[in-house]
């Protein structure tokens, strides 16, 4: 890893997915992680239903065995989720009964916050619903050195596919944390701030047309897409305490 790949001269960063976020991330006292379709979405839909959410890697069976230890909910996915079951879909989290624990296992969010958990820095969750509600966390630790992740997603072969709906989530937590000088902020962290802004002004519409986007309305989920365009809808602000995220908007 070279050192400028480090961006270690700066207070604010922002690269992507798990080789990105260890390059950045060290001496950082938190990180944000994006993953705007559907894993922080998600996340925010089901705290805002009163659900203590633990993340888990993309595996499914041993994911249903750590749900039933500690007798919660699992996610499973979309293309799988029969009547009854919740999957990482946010329109089946908001339309299940609320509270209680759930494990959601991502292939690209969770497994990256799981990943960082390790590292000792504060994971937070964010996306296009909480993004103005994680700055102001951010800011009420004056001084505190960030990393903004976006998670991306997986090209067939395994390789990160960068994703423009992951780059507007963390554009626009940049953007909420601004203004952001060229001392303290890195010129990656700045141009994803700037790529927000550009979308700014029909962040559904984009939603809509980006290839993940698109993806989710062929595959019959355009209610998905819908909810990840909710801009600033909640206030709510994972934090990952341990193994589960809590709602530390208050703290």
């Amino acid at each position: 890893m070279l050192p400028a790949h480090r961006q270690g001269s700066y207070r604010v960063r922002f690269d992507w997915g798990p080789v990105g976020a260890a390059a950045v991330v060290a001496d950082c006292d938190v990180a944000v992680v994006v993953d705007v379709l559907s894993f922080t979405t998600t996340l925010t839909v089901a705290l805002d239903a009163g659900t203590v959410v633990h993340p888990y890697r993309w595996d499914p069976a041993s994911a249903a065995a750590h749900a039933a230890a500690l007798g919660a909910a699992v996610a499973v996915g979309r293309s799988r989720v029969r009547t009854g079951e919740v999957s990482l879909s946010p329109v089946s989290v908001r339309a299940a009964a609320g509270g209680g624990r759930l494990v959601l296992p991502s292939p690209n969010g969770s497994a990256l916050c799981s990943g960082l958990a390790e590292t000792g820095v504060t994971v937070v969750g964010a996306c296009l619903r909480n993004a103005s509600a994680v700055a102001r966390w951010v800011r009420r630790r004056e001084g505190a050195r960030v990393a903004v992740i976006a998670a991306g997603e997986r090209w067939p072969d395994g390789s990160l596919r960068p994703a423009a709906e992951d780059l507007w989530g963390a554009g626009a937590v940049l953007h909420a944390l601004g203004p952001l000088g060229p001392v303290e902020a890195s010129p990656e962290s700045r141009s994803a701030a700037e790529a927000f802004v550009a979308a700014s002004g029909d962040l559904a519409g984009r939603l809509r047309e980006c290839a993940g986007g698109r993806e989710l309305i062929d595959k019959g989920f355009a209610g998905d897409v819908a909810i990840a365009a909710e801009f600033d809808a909640t206030a709510v602000v994972p934090v990952l305490r341990g193994d589960a995220f809590e709602d530390g908007s208050e703290s």
